[in-house]
C-alpha cells in the first residue's frame, strides 16, 4: 500500500483537502473543534505524512517547533515538555527538544542549528538574564517565546514572554511555613542567576521581611562552583545542602527549595542526619512535579499550570505569524497555587507545647 494521499485524508475526514490543509498548515482556527479532531484522527489512522521538504521550499520553514530548557533531568522539564508537545501536535506541530543546561553558547548553537533546518518557533525555557546572544537571530525573524522568565526591559521588542508570578509561588511557600509558626527558614537553591530563581528568592525574603524577620546573607544556601545551576544534580543540591546545614543542633525549622527535585535531595539529607521531615524540619518544594506527591512524606510545594503555560506558548508560536514582526511581543504572567501535603508541619518545640 502506497503513501496516503492529503486527498485519502479528507475523504476519510469527509472534509475538503483545503480543510486538511488548513490544520497542516496551522490554520485550525477556521474550523469546529469537532472537524480538527476527526482530520486529527484520519491523519493518524491513514499514517499520512506530509512532504516537508517540498513544504520548507514553499514555505522557508518546517512544521517543527524548537524546544530548548536547561535539562530534563529535571522531571519537570520532561513534563513540561510532554504537555508542549500534546499541544503542538493538536495544530499539526511536531516538537524537537534540546537540553541546554542555562549554557548561552550551547543555547545560542542550538538555535542557530533550528534556525538552519527551517524552525523558526522557539520556546526557550532557561531564564537567563540576558537573551543578548540571541538578539541577531531575533532580529531575523526567529519568532521566540520565554518560558518562566518575565519580560526583561533589554530584551527584543518581539519576544513574548509567559511565566507564573515567582515571586508570589516563593512566598506563598514561605507564608505557609510562618503561619505554621517557624522564625528560622533557609532557602535552598544552585545558583541565583537566572530570572526565575532570583525572583523566587526575593519572594523568600519579602514573606520574612513581613513577618518582621531578618533576612541576613547567610540565610540561604545557593551551592558550590561545580554546580552553579544544578539542574541535572539538584536533588544532590539539596541532599548536600542538609548535610551542611543541619549537622547541629541549632539548626533552622523549615526550608524553602528552588524546585522539587532539590526539595526531595534534602528530604533524603534530613533522613541521612536522623531526622523526620514534616516534624523535626518542614520542607516546601517548587513545580509540583510527579514525584512530589510519590514522595514519603508527601511534599508541599507550589504548582505551576504547566499544561495551560504550554497551551499558551504554542499558541503564541503559531499566531507570531500573524502579527507580524513589527508588533511588540507580550508578556503573560500566571498565578500559582501551593498544594500543602505532608512535608511541612508546625515546628516540633511547638508541636509539642500544643499536645
Amino acid at each position: 500500500m502506497g503513501q496516503a494521499t492529503i486527498q485519502q485524508v479528507a475523504e476519510a475526514a469527509g472534509v475538503s483537502p483545503s480543510t486538511v490543509s488548513n490544520l497542516l498548515n496551522g490554520r485550525a482556527e477556521r474550523m469546529l473543534p469537532e472537524t480538527r479532531e476527526r482530520v486529527s484522527a484520519a491523519i493518524t489512522r491513514l499514517g499520512y505524512r506530509p512532504n516537508r521538504a517540498a513544504r520548507q521550499l514553499r514555505t522557508g520553514r518546517t512544521r517543527t517547533i524548537g524546544l530548548i530548557v536547561p535539562s530534563v533531568g529535571n522531571p519537570f522539564w520532561g513534563a513540561f515538555a510532554r504537555e508542549l508537545e500534546a499541544s503542538a501536535l493538536a495544530h499539526g506541530f511536531n516538537v524537537l527538544l534540546c537540553n541546554s543546561e542555562r549554557n548561552p553558547e550551547r543555547e545560542r548553537d542550538y538555535v542557530e542549528e533550528l534556525w538552519d533546518d527551517g524552525i523558526r518557533g522557539m520556546v526557550l525555557c532557561t531564564s537567563l538574564p540576558s537573551l543578548d546572544h540571541l538578539a541577531p537571530i531575533v532580529e531575523r525573524g526567529l519568532e521566540l517565546v520565554t518560558f518562566d522568565r518575565p519580560a526583561q526591559a533589554d530584551d527584543p521588542g518581539s519576544v513574548v514572554s509567559i511565566s507564573i508570578d515567582n515571586v508570589m509561588g516563593a512566598h506563598l511557600a514561605t507564608q505557609h511555613l510562618l503561619d505554621l509558626g517557624h522564625t528560622d527558614l533557609t532557602f535552598v537553591s544552585g545558583s541565583l542567576g537566572s530570572v526565575n530563581r532570583a525572583a523566587r528568592f526575593r519572594g523568600f525574603c519579602a514573606a520574612l521581611e513581613g513577618a518582621g524577620l531578618q533576612v541576613p546573607d547567610t540565610q540561604g544556601w545557593t551551592g558550590q562552583d561545580d554546580v552553579p545551576f544544578g539542574d541535572v544534580e539538584a536533588a544532590e543540591v539539596g541532599r548536600r545542602a542538609a548535610h551542611e546545614i543541619f549537622d547541629r543542633p541549632d539548626h533552622p525549622t523549615g526550608v524553602v527549595a528552588i524546585n522539587d527535585m532539590t526539595a526531595l535531595g534534602v528530604c533524603r539529607g534530613l533522613r541521612d542526619l536522623g531526622l523526620t521531615v514534616g516534624v523535626d524540619v518542614s520542607v516546601v518544594g517548587f513545580d509540583d512535579i510527579i514525584l512530589a506527591d510519590l514522595y514519603d512524606p508527601p511534599l508541599t510545594t507550589v504548582r505551576q499550570p504547566i499544561a495551560q503555560m504550554a497551551r499558551l506558548a504554542v499558541e503564541e508560536i503559531l499566531s507570531h505569524g500573524t502579527r507580524g514582526q513589527t508588533e511588540p511581543g507580550r508578556s503573560v504572567l500566571l498565578r500559582p497555587e501551593l498544594v500543602v501535603r505532608e512535608s511541612s508541619g508546625p515546628p516540633a518545640q511547638r508541636r509539642a507545647a500544643d499536645s
